[in-house]
């Protein structure tokens, strides 16, 4: 079947890596296949993806720990623990087994790396939302050119060592929505995450889930350990930050996530995360990342493919 949509991939050892493509909706759910040992001594292994804006991963788990990392363009990540966004030149880091879907806004330039679990380590046992340093930017673009680590190599034995001290410290950043697990709390975070272009007032929230503005505001503080008005700012800036990084003006976006002055937003921001919009996505490290594209070891025309990441 011929491919359907604007995805660009390239595998590291694609010899033993296989793609399967399959028609499907932006939401259609799918079971991803254990990714295989390529010989026994690999326990990293590379995955080089561009996907079209509003692309949509429908939730998968994989055996193999993750860090997926956007060059470009903004990721929102959604597990049942929480949800994360993950601005330019930021990561996500997932474990192994945990289930989680991928929403794309702007051209995304996704490069991950795959970890054994058989990798000894001080490594994230959650997800988490991550910075990325210069090093392991760059640790990060040299795995995708060699494709596969095996630790039977010594020159790639010293890189897997690199590696796994750069993810033993990760910088952790707080972009994290804890989702709550309450059904009834679940109910009011599924209204709010359906109604991003107005969040409503406590109130209409409450209404929507069939709770009581008490109850409600009881649930989030339980769930979540957040107040209901603490976890919508937090909604809002995750929602803000998919929109600045789309290009969108500090103005335009402070109005659309519901502050009443760009001041007011730009203040919520740096307390937030220590600096202005401006300054935030000026410390991205702009860069010739599509040079890990162009050495595709197995390059597909556009077209929706239903690999997951």
């Amino acid at each position: 079947m011929g491919p359907i949509d604007g995805t660009i991939l390239a595998f590291g050892g694609r010899s033993h890596l296989s793609l399967k493509c399959q028609q499907m909706s932006k939401k259609r759910h799918t079971i991803e296949r254990p990714l295989r040992h390529p010989t026994e001594g690999t326990v990293v292994r590379s995955f080089v993806v561009r996907h079209t804006s509003d692309y949509v991963i429908p939730p998968h788990a994989h055996d193999w720990h993750q860090l997926i990392y956007a060059s470009e363009g903004v990721m929102w990540v959604q597990t049942a623990e929480g949800d994360w966004v993950v601005p330019p030149n930021r990561a996500v880091w997932v474990p192994a087994g945990v289930e989680h879907g991928i929403e794309m806004t702007g051209s995304v330039l996704v490069q991950t790396l795959y970890l054994s679990t058989r990798l000894a380590g001080k490594l994230p046992q959650r997800c988490c939302a991550v910075n990325v340093s210069p090093l392991l930017r760059e640790l990060i673009r040299h795995t995708v050119t060699l494709g596969m680590l095996d630790k039977n190599d010594p020159v790639r034995a010293r890189l897997i060592g690199v590696l796994l001290d750069q993810l033993g410290a990760l910088p952790i950043i707080p972009l994290q929505l804890p989702w709550p697990q309450d059904p009834r709390a679940k109910r009011a975070a599924a209204w709010l995450r359906a109604h991003l272009d107005d969040l409503g007032s406590t109130k209409q929230v409450a209404k929507a889930a069939a709770l009581s503005i008490r109850t409600l505001e009881r649930l989030f503080q339980k769930e979540t350990g957040l107040t209901f008005g603490k976890w919508k700012q937090q909604l809002r800036l995750l929602l803000a930050l998919r929109l600045l990084a789309a290009g969108r003006p500090v103005t335009a976006v402070a109005l659309e996530v519901g502050y009443e002055s760009p001041s007011a937003f730009i203040v919520m921001f740096k307390r937030t995360l220590g600096v202005t919009p401006h300054r935030y996505f000026a410390s991205g490290l702009s860069d010739a990342d599509n040079v890990a594209v162009s050495r595709s070891n197995a390059l597909v025309r556009p077209g929706r493919t239903g690999r997951t990441v």
